[in-house]
């Protein structure tokens, strides 16, 4: 179950933009990371520039973008983890234009604390695949 939080200093930024960062976040979650897109959020936190600090100065002029991303423990490879980390920074440029302190976090959260619909990923993993409960996720991470 990932989750994307996208922290932009700019709460105008346009409806088409907001999708296409929802959009390309998800399908990078999938295409690099394996993971379902059913089970995929992305929080867009669009927050005024005087709210955002660079060097304990409020953001003055550009733009800048940080994803903050949770994902369970063990469930990808670091060279899944970086091809991810690689193709979010692009999107980013390409959707914000260019962004000289943009970054990329991937959280790895234990799977017995970290969960969906009150079942840890633990125990998520753990069922059998042909139980109610995992028939309508795909075999996704």
């Amino acid at each position: 179950m990932p989750y994307f939080r996208v922290t932009v200093p700019d709460p105008d930024l346009p409806t088409d933009v907001q999708r296409a960062l929802a959009e390309g976040l998800t399908r990078l979650a999938v295409t690099e990371l394996g993971k379902s897109a059913a089970r995929t959020v992305v929080h867009l936190n669009l927050v005024p520039p005087g709210r955002y600090y660079v060097d304990g100065k409020p953001l003055a002029g550009g733009r800048d973008a940080h994803v903050e991303g949770s994902l369970t423990a063990g469930t990808n490879s670091a060279a899944e983890k970086a091809a991810f980390l690689a193709a979010a920074d692009t999107l980013l440029s390409d959707l914000l234009g260019p962004l000289p302190r943009s970054g990329v976090a991937l959280h790895e959260l234990h799977p017995e604390s970290y969960g969906y619909h009150g079942v840890t990923q633990l125990d998520f993993y753990r069922r059998p695949v042909d139980t109610p409960a995992t028939s309508a996720a795909p075999a996704a991470r």
